[in-house]
């Protein structure tokens, strides 16, 4: 049994909802004291699951988004229970796929409950809890841990810390905060889409997930008025396929960490090797993934959308093996790659993998496309520049030479978070870190992490009692927010801090001996 620990988990959302359950899980780790800080409103929550309009889902079934490591039906059982105790079986049934796709703010139910089932239980077998209503400001090393202090001063002595903070609200990308029209954080979707008048002229930034969300949100109040996606390159999300049940024989994270455990590396080659070996065990080959990625750049997004809504029943698994196995070993393969593949994979192509590997849900698709044919939703490609006037907004479009200028009465911000790196509010904290050397910003964002633990990393070398998991690992690892992700990367993290605990515990030992 390790000695007495004291965790601070900075920031309150899915990750740590994810740490806790694993936490919880722990039993060979000695009760100690756990001090989660989060500033918001909407604990647990984090950004994209407050309490919001029904038409706003996740864009994934309830088996991948259970926080319980090892329980794909954790979420699937609770949403029974809820059922059960309101009396009748929520609708959150897909009408194309069948399969569910809940409501973004009934998922920050599940995070809620799961969060103070995890709480409940660790008091229970004697952890001290502590909640902490501010946000951490700046932290300092020392020999036996670290000491946070809190935006009003406070400081907090700890011997583990895991920052687990989000990304924030999305960046302001062309300097638009503070005039009249303009809508810089659209979750949740009912009270910051609640002013706009039914007929105003609705430019959104953006055409992912968020854009989607927005759009469908709109049209659930009866918005009137044209609404435009303005973007780069019209990159919408994938459609997702009915559900189809894998098990991955080739492309595993246990493959990929036994690769990093004997010091090997991969190329891009390599990898597609793998993926093919993968298809190929169910029928498929490559090339059909082949043409998905390449569609995203040659194809209409509009033809495509039409498309992929046609293939929604499709005999082919190929699409559907690649969503499980991309975020599944994802952070498990991107350690492997020279930094030349990586940084291949973010320029040529991080926007197809994202958009084919999150895809949104069948019916959200369909919606979309009925509103685009019936006109009031419109794409429009080659972004260049946003700027008021006043009345409104003046928009630039380019396409080779030639410009267009277009006019909003409104402008949504619905980028990806994630564009921003690290949240503002962290920035000072991170800032902190690598001031007095307990942390190395990553160039593509967040800062170094090891692999296998999570920790962090200054010139490769691991600090045991410092960690990161969701987006403050960005750059070190790739698809760092997706659920699975975060609940595979908890349990890393309980593990290591469990091993380190018990080798301090250990040591005290033989000097009392001594």
């Amino acid at each position: 049994m390790s000695s007495l620990s004291r965790i601070g988990v900075v920031g309150g959302g899915a990750s740590a909802v994810s740490l806790l359950d694993a936490l919880a899980a722990e039993t060979d780790l000695a009760p100690g004291t756990i001090t989660v800080f989060e500033p918001s409103k909407h604990l647990w929550r984090g950004r994209p699951y407050q309490p919001d309009l029904d038409v706003v889902r996740v864009n994934a079934t309830p088996q991948d988004m259970s926080v319980r490591a090892g329980d794909d039906h954790h979420m699937f059982e609770w949403l029974a229970g809820r059922n059960l105790f309101e009396g009748s079986r929520s609708g959150y049934a897909d009408p194309l796929s069948g399969a569910q796709f809940v409501p973004r703010a009934v998922y920050g139910d599940y995070l809620e409950q799961s969060a103070r089932a995890a709480l409940l239980a660790l008091v229970r077998r004697g952890w001290r809890v502590e909640l902490v209503r501010h946000r951490v400001e700046r932290a300092q090393v020392n020999p036996d841990g670290l000491t946070m202090w809190t935006d009003k001063g406070v400081p907090h002595e700890v011997d583990y810390a895991v920052f687990s903070v989000g990304a924030g609200r999305p960046a302001d990308l062309y300097a638009l905060s503070g005039h009249a029209g303009f809508i810089g954080e659209p979750y949740p979707v009912r009270d910051s889409l609640s002013g706009i008048a039914p007929e105003a002229d609705i430019a959104l930034i953006g055409a992912g997930l968020t854009a989607v969300d927005v759009v469908l949100a709109l049209a659930a109040r009866g918005h009137q008025g044209r609404i435009r996606l303005f973007s780069r390159r019209n990159v919408l999300p994938g459609v997702r396929q009915r559900p189809v049940h894998h098990v991955l024989r080739h492309f595993t994270p246990a493959r990929f960490r036994a690769l990093a455990a004997r010091g090997e590396r991969l190329t891009l080659a390599d990898l597609v090797g793998v993926m093919a070996a993968e298809l190929a065990e169910v029928g498929e080959d490559i090339s059909t993934v082949r043409r998905e990625i390449d569609a995203v750049r040659t194809e209409d997004a509009v033809d495509r959308l039409r498309r992929q809504l046609a293939e929604v029943d499709s005999p082919s698994i190929a699409m559907r093996v690649l969503q499980q196995a991309v975020p599944e070993a994802g952070p498990d393969i991107w350690p492997l790659l020279t930094e030349q593949d990586k940084n291949l994979v973010l320029a040529e192509h991080d926007r197809a993998l994202m958009s084919l590997c999150c895809p949104m849900p069948p019916g959200n698709a369909a919606a979309l496309l009925r509103l685009i044919d019936s006109g009031q939703v419109e794409l429009v490609s080659g972004l260049v520049g946003i700027e008021p006037t006043g009345h409104g907004f003046r928009l630039a479009t380019a396409r080779g030479e030639h410009t267009t200028e277009h006019r909003a009465d409104v402008v949504v911000n619905a980028v990806n978070a994630r564009l921003r790196k690290l949240s503002e509010k962290a920035t000072p904290l991170f800032s902190s870190l690598v001031a007095n050397g307990a942390a190395e910003p990553h160039p593509r964002g967040g800062v170094h992490v090891e692999r296998a633990t999570s920790r962090l990393t200054v010139d490769g070398v691991a600090n045991p009692r410092l960690y990161g998991i969701g987006d403050p690992t960005l750059g070190s690892l790739f698809f760092t927010f997706g659920v699975q992700s975060l609940v595979d990367r908890a349990v890393d993290i309980v593990a290591a801090i469990r091993e380190h605990s018990s080798a301090g515990a250990d040591r005290a030992d033989e000097l009392l001996l001594a």
